[in-house]
């Protein structure tokens, strides 16, 4: 791997030299998310490969801990936490069997175990980072507690590749549920909303929860994961009600879910993505699928970006253009506005990374 290190350091430093930008790429499964654009003959030789820098460096499933190389496939990483009966807790979505780990990481998206287990950022303990001078950075390590000042490593889940190519991570991981139950249930969107309130207050083995349905008064399907131990489910099951899920259905259901395989999300058409309070009531905004108990909604079709933006900053959240389909994405990029305090932050990480200014430009950012 020597090897296809130094010839990532002097790509780096080719295009530097050459004032050229770099687009750093894994398998390209999300290469729909930001604002992307195609690469042009005018770009050059830009594309920084990741992909064969690839492998697991160690793993310890004893310390619940594993580091792996960024151009690793996600399913590879996954297929070695399974054997060793452990998982990514956040349950990240692939969109493609060329999905790496890196581009997990960048993208910082994670799946239906999102509002039980936590975002992606909190699973990372440590990175190493390619900067725009050809030097080799790292940050953390592989314990929790080890940063003083910024969390660099944190910082760099879904950054879009903004600030560098993604060398390394280690990831904290945790074992796979002893059991899993999903339930349905019948209820409009405020019902669901307002049950998802309440489990929030009890001490419920809950992992994942969905609604999908038409408008707010429309009746829809409330789809609710346990996971755990046999009798906690057992118990959370009074509480809750509904009828279980056969184990195969149940399970195609959230890997419909993470892929967005699900016919809501109709490969043409725009998505949107509404991250809110979970306390947020019900939208009048037509069919919407919601997750996280509240705290994700996922709108599909044309909208009007500015509404969005307004209905969510109001709620006290943000929203993206998560997919654009066929759509002209807004003039300021898909995603919600920087508010100005992370802007200033963003730019000095940036100025500081990558002062050439070399990396994903305007992939995050427009401006950057």
């Amino acid at each position: 791997m020597d090897f296809v290190l130094s010839e990532l350091c002097d790509q780096v430093m080719t295009a530097r030299a050459g004032h050229k930008p770099l687009f750093v790429m894994g398998g390209g499964s999300k290469a729909f998310y930001g604002n992307y654009r195609p690469v042009r003959p005018q770009d050059g030789h830009c594309l920084l490969d990741m992909t064969p820098y690839r492998g697991i460096v160690s793993y310890h499933p004893s310390e619940l801990v594993v580091t792996v190389r960024a151009g690793t496939p996600l399913a590879e990483l996954e297929a070695a936490l399974a054997e060793n009966g452990q998982m990514l807790a956040f349950e990240p979505p692939h969109f493609g069997a060329v999905a790496t780990v890196g581009g997990c990481v960048a993208a910082g998206l994670s799946g239906p175990r999102r509002m039980s287990a936590g975002a992606l950022r909190d699973f990372v303990l440590g990175t190493r980072l390619l900067d725009s001078e050809g030097r080799i950075l790292s940050f953390g390590g592989e314990v929790m507690k080890n940063v003083a000042g910024y969390d660099v490593s944190r910082l760099l889940a879904g950054s879009h590749g903004i600030f560098g190519a993604l060398l390394d991570v280690s990831l904290k991981v945790v074992p796979r549920p002893m059991e899993e139950v999903t339930l349905v249930m019948p209820a409009t969107q405020a019902q669901a909303l307002a049950s998802f309130a309440l489990w929030r207050g009890k001490p419920l083995p809950i992992s994942a929860t969905s609604w999908t349905g038409g408008d707010e008064h429309a009746e829809g399907v409330m789809h609710v994961r346990l996971s755990g131990a046999p009798p906690a489910i057992a118990s959370a099951r009074q509480v809750i009600g509904g009828d279980p899920l056969d184990p195969d259905a149940a399970q195609a259901w959230w890997l419909a879910l993470r892929e967005q395989t699900h016919a809501f999300f109709a490969p043409g058409q725009p998505l949107w993505r509404m991250a809110l309070p979970p306390t947020a009531a019900a939208l009048a905004m037509g069919p919407t699928l919601i997750e996280w108990g509240g705290g994700q909604r996922w709108l599909s079709g044309p909208r009007d970006a500015a509404e969005l933006r307004d209905t969510a900053a109001r709620l006290g959240g943000h929203a993206t253009l998560f997919r654009a389909g066929h759509s002209k994405p807004p003039a300021d990029g898909v995603f919600h506005p920087l508010a100005p305090g992370i802007a200033s932050i963003t730019r000095r990480l940036k100025q500081e990374l990558d002062p050439a200014g070399l990396f994903n430009p305007g992939r995050l950012v427009l401006e950057l």
